[in-house]
């Protein structure tokens, strides 16, 4: 090894707990059809809450996700999203959110997603990541601005679950 190559290790990736939000998605997904780029859905966001242990509130209704769809080998959905959401916080302050992710979901387990007479899956059988940022005007919540975060999903039968970890 060269003089110029013995650089310190970079510090190891750490977490810490931000918050849970549950999206209520209603109506369900509005299909717009496979095109040359994917399989394009959108989930329109009518409300939800958020929370952890320092921010709490609701999901304004508006916000969405634009997802596409494809198959990852011959046994599974593979999907990206694109999606956007305005919180409000129990003291009235509001965060824009945006995320991106993908998600890997079997085929016996999309089954069960199509059923509504079948209970879903656990969510430990299926692949739903999420990376989102935040934007803010309030000073109280302006540490979000400079923070990274990663989530994981569930469906629930409002919608979807995300438990969201800061990067540290």
């Amino acid at each position: 090894m060269t003089e110029e190559n013995r650089h310190p290790a970079p510090a190891a990736l750490a977490s810490r707990p931000l918050c849970t939000v549950e999206f209520e998605v209603g109506g369900g997904l509005i299909a717009i059809g496979a095109s040359p780029f994917g399989d394009q859905r959108l989930g329109y966001i009518t409300g939800g809450r958020f929370f952890g242990p320092r921010i709490n509130g609701i999901v304004l209704p508006g916000g969405g996700n634009w997802s596409r769809g494809g198959r990852l080998g011959d046994a599974a959905s593979a999907g990206t999203f694109d999606a956007r959401a305005v919180w409000q916080t129990d003291d009235g302050a509001l965060i824009y959110l945006s995320y991106t992710g993908r998600s890997i979901i079997p085929d016996d387990v999309r089954a069960t997603f199509a059923d509504p007479a079948v209970p879903d899956a656990d969510s430990s059988r299926y692949y739903l990541r999420i990376a989102p940022v935040f934007e803010t005007a309030s000073e109280q919540y302006g540490w979000l601005n400079g923070l990274l975060a990663v989530g994981v999903g569930e469906r629930t039968d409002f919608g979807v679950r995300h438990v969201i970890h800061e990067i540290l």
